[in-house]
């Protein structure tokens, strides 16, 4: 029996947001299982929430974006993590900062801000050659790798004395971390599946590229676990939780999402994420840096404004016809 183009919407569009459920629930397993683990080997709260929940909140990017490429779909892997950088600087923090205004130390920020902008100049590089083989996705994790053990053996994460957030409150035993971790991990590739095919197949019928798709409906859900946990920390006024996250987070998005996708098989670059999209990533990133070392806070006007920008932006890849040219 064929299908109405409204009824093949319909069915994709509760793909996605069932998809985009399970992205979410099953991040916040993973996450939980995994701080709860790195408690119990001694590892200190700043590190864990700028590294792993920082990781954590990425996972759904990283299935998702594996899948697509895998799927033939590269526009989508790439868009998600265009996206899901704008999204975290822009609406995530920008929605943060009008709940507690956010505030920073340029001596505190510097490692991590010039290694986030050290991987969007990699993501340039990749995104202008056009195409990100074995070889740049082998180098860019091995600097995430290298980064990361660089902090944790000089014990540079030290942006705030955060108290313990208690993100593993439902866990006790080693055993439910485990069972957490494999509900999380089965919840992230179920999730990723729906809502990777639920997206092209709404983007077909709608006339938007994939690489749109990728950019904003998928980017955004994919940004919700970030949104939720920044949303959670400012409630308990944990900036050095909030910065780290969403700082690690894109410089994760991109040395780990994309270099763990090329790895797994090469990412072509699609031609329509090269124009205002690519700079967007560019401009809000270094935007947002030099705000954090020069200013060093995001009031609640700032969040108004920076909520608004995001809005605008993701309004004009639909409404703008030489942006998805």
């Amino acid at each position: 029996m064929d299908l109405s183009n409204y009824e093949l919407f319909v069915l994709s569009a509760g793909a996605v947001l069932f998809g985009l459920y399970l992205l979410i629930k099953g991040g916040d397993w993973t996450i939980d299982a995994a701080v709860f683990v790195a408690e119990r080997t001694g590892l200190s709260p700043l590190f864990i929430g700028a590294t792993i929940i920082s990781f954590g909140t990425s996972v759904p990017e990283l299935f998702t974006s594996v899948n697509a490429n895998l799927q033939g779909f590269p526009g989508i892997s790439l868009g998600n993590v265009l996206g899901s950088n704008i999204a975290n600087i822009l609406l995530v923090l920008g929605a943060t900062a009008i709940v507690l205004q956010i505030e920073g130390k340029a001596k505190d920020l510097m490692k991590d801000l010039v290694m986030m902008l050290l991987a969007t100049g990699i993501l340039i590089y990749g995104m202008m050659v056009g195409v990100f083989s074995l070889v740049l996705g082998l180098i860019m994790f091995g600097i995430l790798v290298a980064f990361v053990g660089y902090q944790y053996a000089t014990n540079s994460l030290e942006l705030e004395e955060d108290d313990d957030d208690d993100e593993g409150g439902s866990i006790q035993t080693m055993g439910v971390a485990v069972a957490f971790l494999i509900g999380g991990l089965v919840s992230l590739a179920v999730g990723s599946e729906m809502l990777v095919k639920g997206a092209v197949v709404t983007g077909t019928i709608i006339g938007v590229p994939e690489a749109i798709i990728g950019l904003t409906v998928v980017a955004f859900g994919t940004s919700l676990p970030e949104l939720s946990t920044c949303i959670a920390a400012a409630r308990k006024r944990s900036l050095g939780l909030i910065l780290g996250n969403i700082i690690g987070s894109n410089t994760f998005n991109i040395l780990s999402i994309i270099g763990l996708t090329a790895i797994i098989k090469p990412l072509d670059v699609v031609p329509v994420l090269t124009g205002i999209q690519m700079w967007a990533t560019v401009g809000v990133s270094v935007g947002f840096a030099i705000w954090m070392l020069t200013i060093g806070k995001i009031t609640k006007t700032m969040g108004y404004i920076m909520v608004a920008a995001y809005a605008a932006f993701v309004a004009a890849q639909y409404l703008v016809p030489q942006m998805t040219a």
